[in-house]
Order: structure tokens, then sequence, then C-alpha cells
């Protein structure tokens, strides 16, 4: 069994992960790149697979680096079915669309450029059309409902957390030697949001795909904290008198945004202030979260019980046409404008973002993660100047970042995570982050004696049979493993802390050798 890292290796976007058991080819994720320029550039190229080998897709939700090449896999001879949450699946019949229009028009833009220069035109990664074409393949799944793929394998889908519908996927894998199970985690999700539930432990595997985004940091602010901080920075913004930017992604951030600005709306904490989404997608995608009340957290479930539409906004204002969008460009002040792109690189942000940057009493609002070479990490990293449609903006607004809204798990989350195994996988594979991320992840796991691989982009690792041995003497080792950790926190020299591991490594593979075979 071949396990092929076809992207979020040495990156943090592009989902994409092909698993040949020898008998099925099965695809996890099939994300589009972000970011960088020589990153986004993989987007255009030839896929380095048959997407016609392809059996079946396993999505682990509808983020756009993990579904957004989809379209183009089926426009390349896919044809087999793309399985995901009910939730997964409705999103996706939104994001898809949307998508496929933002190629079409990022292409006409490039080609107006081109054409001036006299360099050759490009075609759209996929259309729209393309992007419709797709969704006929799309087929839900049930949280925890197993499925048979058929030639010895079956899957599971379990709520990761990190937006509604998103999972991480369980996959067992029956050869004659016996049954080998790989999870992916996906994405997994902070704790304690109040629309998402917490991501679900699962408690053994042979092999580990692990996402690493906040590998490397572990949240300031936890939900409450970042709460607060919105409500101040509403209220400071409307006293300056300016507009206040929030780059919002359309899925699970937007809508806890407008989940807490009606909290504060219900208690009389809001400011009189225009609240503004501008964003069909969003707007689309909330009405989407309102069909499927069953994937709510406790708290805003116990709201729908008492009659009240946690989403329900009365203040709020779609801008659902290009024209009210530009209206609000004239507007000087007194607005809260969410608007997509999450990381400022597409949609009505950037022209948003045109007209306010350069005013003082503007104020631009990140809550989620902004990848290497975004526009929004530019803006992070404190960008005097920064480039929008072909002109040159001086930054003078005031850049405020909240971290607490985060829908990914950081570094003490994902150590705990791991830590929940009953008995930790043979490997764990880190991906879907930063090198900074992967190297310190890499080091909180080593101190639990768990050993992670950072696999390189388009690299092929083979998948033993599991080796599980017998449960008591699992638990001698576990225990061991817990003192060892003990002990490296007290002695964290590392030639020490070296020779540790290396002997706990041996006695494991003892372990394993001796106790008892496949169990």
């Amino acid at each position: 069994m071949q396990l092929t890292f076809y992207g979020a290796a040495d990156c943090v976007t592009g989902s994409c992960f092909l698993l040949d058991t020898g008998k099925m080819r099965i695809m996890v994720d099939c994300g589009l790149f972000q970011g960088r320029k020589e990153i986004r550039q993989r987007n255009y190229g030839s896929f380095p697979f048959a997407a016609e080998s392809i059996d079946l897709v396993l999505l682990t939700h509808a983020h756009i680096d993990h579904s957004g090449l989809i379209p183009k896999l089926v426009k390349h001879g896919f044809k087999g079915p793309v399985l995901g949450t009910e939730c997964t699946v409705d999103l996706c019949h939104v994001l898809m669309p949307d998508s496929g229009s933002i190629q079409e028009a990022e292409v006409e833009r490039k080609n107006r450029k081109a054409v001036r220069a006299g360099k050759p035109e490009v075609e759209p990664i996929y259309t729209m059309g393309d992007a419709y074409a797709c969704l006929g393949q799309f087929s839900p799944v049930r949280y925890n409902q197993e499925v048979i793929l058929g030639d010895g394998v079956r899957c599971r889908f379990r709520d990761a957390g990190h937006i509604l519908g998103s999972a991480l996927i369980e996959i067992w894998a029956r050869d004659p030697e016996g049954e080998t199970k790989i999870v992916f985690s996906g994405d997994l999700g902070s704790k304690g949001k109040p629309l998402v539930r917490d991501p679900e432990y699962v408690e053994e595997a042979d092999y580990l795909v692990l996402e690493s985004t906040y590998g490397d940091r572990v949240h300031q602010e936890d939900y409450t904290e970042s709460r607060e901080k919105l409500k101040e920075v509403i209220w400071t913004s409307y006293r300056k008198g300016g507009n206040l930017l929030i780059p919002a992604f359309a899925i699970e951030r937007t809508q806890e945004l407008l989940y807490d600005i009606f909290a504060f709306a219900r208690a009389g904490e809001l400011p009189p202030v225009n609240i503004w989404l501008d964003s069909p997608l969003a707007s689309a995608v909330t009405n989407i979260f309102g069909d499927h009340p069953h994937c709510y957290d406790e708290e805003a479930s116990g709201m729908l019980a008492c009659g009240i539409d946690p989403l329900g906004l009365p203040q709020l204002n779609h801008a659902l046409s290009v024209d009210e969008s530009k209206a609000l460009n004239e507007s000087p002040g007194g607005n809260v404008i969410i608007a997509g792109s999450g990381m400022c690189d597409a949609g009505r942000i950037r022209h948003h973002l045109k007209h306010n940057l350069w005013r003082p009493e503007a104020t631009v609002l990140f809550v989620g993660y902004q990848a290497e070479g975004t526009l929004g990490r530019m803006l992070l990293d404190g960008a005097e100047k920064v480039r929008l449609f072909g002109e040159e903006i001086v930054v003078r607004a005031e850049i405020v970042n909240v971290r607490g809204y985060s829908a990914h798990a950081d570094q003490n989350t994902l150590r705990e995570w791991v830590d929940a195994f009953r008995r930790p996988p043979e490997r764990v594979f880190l991906v879907h982050g930063e090198n900074p991320a992967q190297l310190a992840l890499q080091q909180v796991l080593a101190e639990i004696g768990v050993e992670a691989y950072r696999p390189a982009w388009q690299e092929t690792v083979s998948l033993e049979p599991g080796r599980r041995p017998d449960e008591r003497v699992w638990q001698v080792f576990s225990d061991l493993r817990s003192r060892t950790a003990q002990y490296l926190k007290a002695n964290p020299d590392p030639e020490s802390c070296r020779r540790v591991l290396d002997k706990l490594a041996e006695l494991k593979e003892f372990l394993v050798a001796g106790g008892g075979g496949r169990g």
C-alpha cells in the first residue's frame, strides 16, 4: 500500500493525498493551492497522476484549499463519486460554482494584461460550467456511518470540529496479511466554539496524516477574549467615524461573527453602526447553516430550542449586487463590512481595502489565518504600501488581529488530540503547515513518544500492515511513555532528550515485534 502527498506538503494549502491499496486508488481531498505565486502556479499545470485512474474522492470539508480542484479533476477524466458529509456536499454546491466564477474572472483580467504586453493568453483552471458539471458526482454520508468502499476497504467520517460539516476520516484497508487503519485528520478545530462541536478523538490507527497549521503556536486569546476584543474594535471604529473592514471566510468565520454581533445587539452592547455582509456566497452559506442545525454545538442548539435563530441578526444588511457593494465605498464611515476573501487574495474585500486602507480613521480586523504570500499576511506583517488593481495604496488604516476565532487547533490541542490515542500510530505524517510549525510540532510530539515525519511534495511512502501488540504489553509501554515525557520536561538538555527518545523508539519496536502480532 502506498500514500502519495500531492498537496499540503511543504505548504499549508492544496490538500491532496492519494492512497493506493493495490486494488483501489482513493484520493483524500483535492484542494486549490493558495499563497505565494509559485505555489498558486501548481493549480494550472497537469495533474501528476491520471485523473481517470482515481476510483473515488473522500472530502474532509468544503474549504477551497481542500475541495477547490475537484472540478478540474472531473474535467480531466475522473468519473467516480465524491463522498463528504451532508453539510459539506451542500456547501460545495455553492462553493464550486463561485470558485469557477473566480477562475474565469482572474483569467480574464490576466489575459487583458497579456494582450497589451503581447504575451499568450491563458486558460482558466476551470469554468463555472465545469464546476456545475462536477456536482452530480457528490454523494452525502452521515457522521459515524461506516461506508464500504469495496475490495476490502471501508471508511468512516467523524466530526473534526473545524467548520460545519468538517470531518476526520478513518480508512481501513484489508489485505491477506490483515487490516491496516489510516486516519486523515483533515483540519482539526479549536475547542469551545458556539456553533460547531469540539473535534472527536480517535483511539487507534496504524498511520496518521495530521494537520500542523498552528503547530508552532498556542492561541494567545481564547474565544471569550476574542469576542470581547471584537466588541471593543467595533466601538473604537464607531468612535473614530471610519469603516471597519473584516476580511472573513464565507464558511464558519462569517457565521461566528454574525453570531457574536447578534449577541451584542441582544444585550444592548452594539453601537448604532450599519452591519453589511458583502458576500453573496457568505449569504448563501449562512442559509445552508440554517438547514443543518443538527450539526450545531450545545449553545447554538439551546438558542434554537428557545425559538431564537442564532444567526438572525435584525440589523444585518446584505449587499448582493455589485452596485450595492460599490455604494459602500462611497460611504465615509459608520459601516461594519464583512466581505471575502478571508486572506484578501480575491473577492469584494479588495475593493473595500483600495477605498479604505489609506484612511487613518478606517480599521481592518483580521480574524483568521493569513497564509504566507497573501495580501492579508502582508498587512499583518506591517506593510506600509500595497498594490491593488495596479495601483499603489499607502496603508494608514489601523490593522488589528484577533486570534481566538481561529478554526484550527493550536499546538496544545494537537498534542492533546494525538496523546488521546490509546496506542500511538506506527507513523505520523505532518502536513498542512509551514516549516516552522511542523518542526515545532515534531518536537512536541517527540516529547510524548510519538515520531512524526514531514513528507515532501509528491513524495510517496509505503505503508506496511500495522503491527499491534497485546493490550497489556502496550499499557506498560504507555505508562513508560508518560514517565519519559515527565523526564524530558525536567531535563531539557537536547542530547539527553535524543538519547532517551532513541531508547524509547527501540523499546517500542521490541514490544511491537514480540507483543502478540497484529492482535
